[in-house]
């Protein structure tokens, strides 16, 4: 194997915005992260702080959604969010670009948009990852958005929201890589369900991917490592957790 249990499971966000998602579903999906060491656990914003709390000490990011899921907020209203979610304790935030100023061309707008949320987020400690919704733009949009989020200091590109009306593509993945510096990372959101799924948008330089079947794809993981699967808690076993797709 070309890799370590470690290495895949920072790869992952495990994805928690589906909007019916209940309190005890949310604890249970912070609580699977911890056990299963991924990068972050990404929650609805009202609960960032409960999260927070449950993930303190821990090598899990407590993390949430910018804009979303449409990103037509007031840029103004971003950074309202953006200030809010690292009060309470947010290490990385997930904004999405105004996609009808995107497919206007208003360049201007976006770079100043992207870039409010940035500074922002720079600023109290945090990384900023840049959703386009890519299944709503063409090529030369999702290239010049990678130029700015280069250009404004994001920390990463990333494809989706997992609401659109379509998730990551391996084409869209490589565009992103491709016309990003290395320094901006790609991050893979909707439909990336399987450890092989994983591993092949890794092996084209994709270094996070949402996701809401993370027990499957890691638990597989081990098995194929020989590692020893250790049951999981009561408290995150005990109810499934609702999905949407992987954000």
């Amino acid at each position: 194997m070309d890799y370590t249990y470690l290495q895949v499971a920072k790869m992952i966000d495990h994805s928690l915005l589906n909007p019916v998602l209940t309190d005890q579903e949310l604890e249970a999906g912070c609580r699977l992260a911890l056990e299963y060491d991924v990068a972050s656990a990404c929650v609805k914003p009202y609960y960032l702080k409960k999260c927070a709390d449950l993930l303190a000490g821990s090598a899990v990011a407590a993390s949430t959604v910018i804009g979303f899921p449409h990103g037509g907020h007031t840029t103004a209203v971003k950074v309202a969010e953006a200030e809010q979610a690292l009060r309470d304790g947010g290490g990385e935030l997930d904004m999405v670009v105004n996609v009808g100023k995107v497919l206007s061309e208003d360049w201007d707008y976006v770079r100043q948009d992207i870039q409010a949320v940035v500074e922002v987020t720079h600023q109290g400690g945090a990384l900023v990852k840049v959703i386009f919704e890519n299944c709503y733009l063409e090529d030369r949009h999702k290239i010049a958005l990678c130029e700015i989020c280069a250009e404004v200091g994001a920390d990463f590109v990333k494809t989706s929201t997992g609401y659109g009306s379509g998730g990551a593509t391996m084409a869209d993945l490589q565009l992103m890589r491709k016309h990003s510096p290395p320094h901006v990372r790609v991050k893979a959101a909707g439909g990336i369900r399987t450890l092989d799924g994983l591993l092949e948008v890794r092996a084209i330089g994709v270094s996070r991917s949402g996701a809401t079947r993370t027990a499957e794809m890691l638990t597989e993981c081990r098995r194929r490592l020989n590692i020893r699967i250790k049951p999981l808690t009561a408290a995150v076993s005990a109810r499934p957790i609702r999905t949407e797709d992987e954000t």
